[in-house]
C-alpha cells in the first residue's frame, strides 16, 4: 500500500510488496528502525513448512538417544525417545506449505467483503490441532473516515474465504 502524500517514494522500497512509507514521513514520525521498511525492507511471513526441518532434528535426536540406550544408557530414557518422537510428529503434521501469500489474501478479502476497501492489514494465524494457516484480514472502507470495517479469514492453503464479518463503524468511533 502506498502513502497518499505527493512526496516521491524511496526507490529502495518501491514495488517490493511491503508497506511503502516515504523516508521523510518515517523520519518525521520517528519510526523505529525495526518497523521502517526503508531500513530493512519489507517483512515476509516465514513459511510454516519450516517446522518440518525441526521435526527432522527431533527425529534424529530420538534416534540418537535410542542408539545410546542400545549402548548402555538407562532404559528409562525410552520416555525421552517417546517425547522426541511425539514432538517430531507434531512439527511434521503442522508444517503446512504456505500456498497463499499476504498479497493474495488481501485481494481475496477485498473481493469478498462487499464494500470498497481503503486500508487493510493481514496477519497469519493458525487453526486446529494441525495448525492450519489462516490469514486474518482486517479491512476498512475507502471513505475518509471509514464508515465500515470487517474481518475476512482466508485459508492460506486453498485461498478460499473461511468466514467474514463486517459492520458499520459507530459515529462516535470515527
Amino acid at each position: 500500500m502506498s502513502s497518499d502524500t505527493s512526496e516521491p517514494v524511496d526507490t529502495n522500497t518501491a514495488g517490493r510488496g511491503g508497506i511503502e512509507v516515504p523516508a521523510s514521513v518515517a523520519d518525521a514520525a520517528a519510526m523505529p528502525e525495526d518497523l521502517n521498511a526503508n531500513v530493512f525492507g519489507p517483512y515476509a511471513v516465514p513459511d510454516p513448512s519450516r517446522r518440518r526441518r525441526a521435526a527432522v532434528v527431533y527425529a534424529v535426536a530420538a534416534a540418537g538417544v535410542a542408539v545410546g540406550i542400545a549402548l548402555g544408557l538407562p532404559p528409562g530414557m525410552w520416555l525421552l525417545v517417546l517425547g522426541l518422537v511425539v514432538v517430531a510428529a507434531v512439527n511434521w503434521v503442522s508444517g503446512w506449505e504456505l500456498e497463499v501469500r499476504e498479497g493474495v489474501a488481501l485481494e481475496t478479502a477485498n473481493r469478498a467483503i462487499g464494500f470498497p476497501v481503503g486500508h487493510a492489514s493481514a496477519n497469519l494465524g493458525f487453526h486446529g490441532v494441525r495448525a492450519r494457516p489462516i490469514w486474518n484480514v482486517l479491512v476498512f472502507s475507502a471513505e475518509d473516515p471509514p464508515s465500515q470495517r470487517g474481518l475476512v479469514r482466508v485459508d492460506a492453503i486453498s485461498g478460499g474465504v473461511v468466514e467474514q464479518y463486517s459492520e458499520q463503524i459507530p459515529l462516535d468511533e470515527r
